[in-house]
């Protein structure tokens, strides 16, 4: 929907909602400039069951959504009249768990009779850049690896894009954390695959997540995954102990240095001079410095969202939504939460 007669701000105020998963997180920002960012996260609750439960995620987004918006509008400062749209994200993710943050946005949105932004989860991890550094400007080359997705992109322009490389079966993200359940880790699955590959090294031959012999650039997470399975398994037929950090250690590697390597590359190719990253993979500490030290080597800015940015939070879903904004690309009021929708 766009209103001709709306006049397009220069530097709008947006609140953000995001509660696909098991975060329910709002934020405010002034142009490119962030005012706040709330996050109540129902992770604690989660663990219990080692994973997300989506019934039990939708009832804390139920419960949490409104003191979310509250404190981030406190926070940044101004009140509900002061805010020029409302962005959220309408997809992918777990239906219910997005029907909580599509439905509180619409009926504010509605009540301020301000623009509705529907915004894709994976365009805000995406956008997260534009928050790291306000004066960053397409074309550059963006890492995206996430839980559900797993692709190099060529970001031509703000909302223009085109892809690479990516996965042809399971996530980076989806991978970690089924490797996590493997070595009898906790949920989140990631992060603790990454504490403990920090105590142990890289020594046990796994396949690369690289698709080789193929014309297009493609990752494959599932034969790793199998391979991890299939040393665990084999070790414990002979009755050898399973070094687990080793394990996680040298998982990571073969996991993620062939993001590194390919981003690198296909940055020097296009003959961009920055790289951007997003996703909540690009928290992994191991792949941040990989990164940081690729890019250097071969004379290549990079744009690195905090970790906080990385992961689920909504000041990337009020960054895309300013991109949204900003072209007039606005939702009817019909609006209705998607579990999955394209990645460009």
């Amino acid at each position: 929907m766009y209103n001709p007669d709306l006049t397009i701000k220069k530097d709008p105020v947006i609140l953000g909602i995001e509660s696909s998963c098991d975060e329910t997180a709002a934020a405010v920002i002034r142009g490119r400039r962030l005012l706040s960012d709330k996050i109540i996260s129902s992770a604690a609750e989660q663990a219990k069951y080692g994973g997300v439960v989506p019934e039990i995620a939708s009832r804390a987004h139920t419960d949490a959504v409104d003191e979310a918006v509250t404190q981030a509008l406190k926070e940044a400062g101004v009140t509900v009249n002061d805010l020029d749209a409302v962005a959220v994200t309408y997809g992918a993710g777990l239906l219910g768990a997005l029907l909580v943050g599509v439905s509180f946005a619409k009926a504010l949105a509605y009540s301020l009779n301000i623009p509705l932004i529907a915004v894709n989860h994976i365009r805000g991890h995406m956008a997260a850049a534009y928050l790291q550094n306000a004066e960053l400007k397409p074309p550059f080359v963006t890492l995206l690896a996430s839980g559900g997705h797993t692709a190099i992109l060529h970001t031509q322009d703000y909302s223009k894009f085109k892809m690479l490389g990516g996965t042809c079966d399971d996530a980076a993200g989806e991978a970690f954390d089924k490797v996590a359940r493997v070595l009898g880790l906790e949920y989140p699955g990631g992060v603790n695959v990454e504490r403990l590959a920090s105590r142990g090294k890289n020594n046990i031959n796994l396949p690369q997540a690289l698709v080789k012999n193929s014309e297009k650039l493609q990752f494959s997470y599932s034969g790793l995954k199998t391979a991890v399975i299939n040393y665990c398994h084999n070790a414990e037929q002979k009755g050898e102990k399973v070094n687990l950090a080793d394990v996680a250690c040298s998982f990571q590697h073969a996991a993620l240095d062939p993001l590194v390597k390919k981003t690198v590359a296909c940055a020097l190719e296009l003959g961009v001079k920055t790289v951007a990253a997003g996703g909540g993979v690009t928290a992994n500490g191991y792949l941040r410095k990989t990164l940081a030290e690729s890019c250097k080597k071969a004379g290549l800015s990079l744009v690195l969202p905090e970790k906080r940015y990385c992961t689920d939070n909504a000041a990337m879903i009020a960054a895309e939504g300013l991109i949204r904004y900003n072209l007039g690309d606005f939702a009817e009021m019909s609006l209705n939460a998607k579990a999955q929708i394209p990645l460009i």
